[in-house]
């Protein structure tokens, strides 16, 4: 079983030319919870549209996100709700915790060749959270769940829509996520994969498949950090 490293040296990314960066609890810390807002969001619209009470909404989103990859697949498959209406609400939240990230601006830029976000969420959230960051700027593009036709990831059909929309060769490409199972796809094809890990996390409460060591093991894993900045520091640090 491969075990992950977690220092990188400028050697092992030196062929890189794709940047690839999930968005939430990965360009910003895990113990920003900013994805609670979009949760609870989440948790009131189904709530909402099927006229359940909270505690029952959460078990029934919890279940659509396990078994269907997001909630909102799930809502699809099950309700045929309206994709724009429920991402309009889910994403109505507040960015203040988000405060302008220096360091991990200008390492992102110092990276040669393009960057990408690649996220189950929106555009609009990843605008938004990436301008509150102060790194929007130095990204070449945003894939997101609408440009994945609703499809969301881990799906190898959405990594593949993706690379191919974009034109990256896989095997000069690299991912960085804080959900191990989406980083089986990128693996297979080739990526260096670098998994997003929550700062103290023994203090953290995460479930099996949120684990590097839990359903989905360690061989696809190849880096693991809790700090983006000085990961992509150290990457540079050679070059």
């Amino acid at each position: 079983m491969n075990t992950p490293k977690t220092i990188p040296s400028p050697a092992e990314f030196v062929h890189v030319r794709d940047w690839v960066f999930d968005l939430d609890n990965t360009l910003y810390p895990h113990h920003i919870n900013l994805f609670a807002q979009i949760d609870r969001n989440m948790t009131a619209y189904v709530a909402e549209l099927l006229q359940m009470e909270p505690d029952e909404a959460r078990v029934l989103q919890k279940r659509y996100y396990h078994e269907h990859g997001t909630t909102l697949a799930g809502l699809m498959a099950h309700h045929g709700v309206d994709p724009n209406d429920f991402l309009e609400k889910a994403h109505a939240i507040d960015y203040s915790a988000l405060l302008p990230d220096e360091a991990l601006g200008e390492a992102i830029k110092a990276l040669p060749g393009r960057k990408f976000i690649f996220t189950n969420g929106t555009v609009e959230h990843a605008q938004a959270a990436a301008r509150a960051l102060g790194i929007l700027d130095h990204f070449d593009d945003i894939f997101d769940i609408v440009a994945a036709a609703y499809l969301p990831k881990p799906a190898s059909q959405t990594y593949d829509k993706f690379t191919q929309l974009k034109q990256i060769r896989t095997e000069q490409a690299a991912m960085f996520e804080d959900l191990p199972r989406n980083l089986l796809v990128p693996k297979a094809l080739g990526m260096k994969t670098v998994l997003l890990v929550p700062r103290n996390l023994e203090g953290v409460v995460l479930e099996s498949w949120e684990r590097v060591d839990g359903e989905t093991g360690k061989a696809h894993v190849d880096f693991v950090t809790d700090d983006l900045s000085s990961f992509l520091s150290a990457i540079l640090a050679g070059q």
